[in-house]
């Protein structure tokens, strides 16, 4: 069966064939009216078109791909943003070429360094240290690159992100409104502007709600499993007094299901947790997770956009743009023990 033509898009979007032709190539696509170019675009979207790269890349001597640079390739959070970004790429002519740096900086500068050679025309990375030079290198070097899920100070570097501090607004807000007070937060690393960011958002929402936060806050080494149940075993050994924990993500949250069970502690009778980042399969846990969801395939989509924007007119201003994130209630978290 044919799939949808340059014709049906053009049609879709009530333009002339040559003006979608020209608003799917991401070089010629400054000759387009701006608002024109995205509804071309859109429309490509919709019927699922795919332009023939090979006979691009033939006349433009543009490879059509795009570098995006994973830090861990096991987490559940990233399909679904990878999911959104190729939704927009392949209908504009581009293939993605994936690679994971196991959040190693030299991995990433050779992973990075091969998309380069391999003439990825931008990227999108999902990593971002706090110290990040090579961030500063590519921007030097006038690279069209996005940031996904994360942002970085000191460099105007576009960035498609979660609301991270409205987010763990709404987390502490449903702990507090359920009647806890003694609140701790398993933090995620704090060499990521996200683990940061997070942290920063949680001591503002006690002070918000008059509880003190100096001792209930632990930070984890890594985004994983097996650090959020280690660093809750240390709480826990330490003799503080909680009721329930906002963790830095879902995965720290797992982890802390991995210690429920090993100390015979009932969730959400004894401890409630609240997860970030809103994984699949959630709802399978026993009890249900909790959780902050983030609009994954949006904020691939909207970085993929950016990216697009950024190839065609490599002058224009970096944006950065927050999504709202929302709260998700399921049985792990409840009123505490009277």
């Amino acid at each position: 069966m044919q799939g949808p033509t340059l014709r049906d898009v053009a049609n879709a979007a009530g333009v002339h064939t040559a003006t979608a032709s020209r608003a799917l190539n991401p070089n010629a696509r400054a000759l387009v009216n701006p608002e024109t170019a995205r509804r071309v675009l859109r429309a490509a979207e919709s019927l699922g078109y795919r332009p023939n790269p090979i006979a691009r890349s033939l006349k433009t001597a543009k490879s059509g791909t795009v570098g995006l640079v994973i830090p861990d390739l096991t987490n559940p959070l990233f399909p679904p943003i990878v999911r959104g970004i190729e939704d927009v790429l392949a209908p504009a002519g581009y293939s993605t070429l994936i690679v994971n740096t196991d959040d190693r900086p030299d991995r990433e500068q050779a992973q990075i360094t091969s998309l380069r050679s391999r003439r990825a025309e931008g990227l999108i990375i999902a990593t971002a240290l706090l110290e990040h030079p090579l961030l500063g290198q590519l921007q030097e070097q006038r690279v069209p690159m996005v940031l996904v899920n994360r942002r970085t100070e000191g460099l105007d570097i576009g960035s498609v992100a979660a609301n991270d501090a409205t987010g763990i607004g709404l987390a502490v807000r449903h702990l507090v409104d359920l009647g806890h007070r003694r609140i701790i937060h398993l933090a995620g690393p704090q060499h990521t502007s996200t683990g940061v960011e997070r942290l920063r958002a949680f001591r503002t929402a006690m002070r918000e709600y008059d509880l003190d936060d100096t001792a209930r806050i632990m930070v984890c080494d890594r985004w994983t499993e097996d650090a959020g149940a280690q660093t809750l075993r240390t709480a826990l050994d330490s003799g503080d007094d909680f009721t329930a924990v906002v963790a830095g993500n879902d995965l720290i949250a797992l982890g802390c299901y991995d210690v429920f069970a090993e100390r015979d502690i009932t969730c959400p009778t004894d401890i409630s947790v609240i997860g970030f980042n809103g994984m699949p399969f959630l709802d399978k846990l026993r009890p249900p997770l909790t959780t902050i969801a983030i609009p994954h395939q949006d904020i691939g989509r909207e970085a993929a956009r950016m990216l697009l924007e950024s190839i065609a007119e490599p002058d224009r201003t970096p944006r950065s743009v927050l999504l709202p994130p929302t709260l998700v209630v399921r049985g792990s978290t409840a009123p505490p023990r009277p």
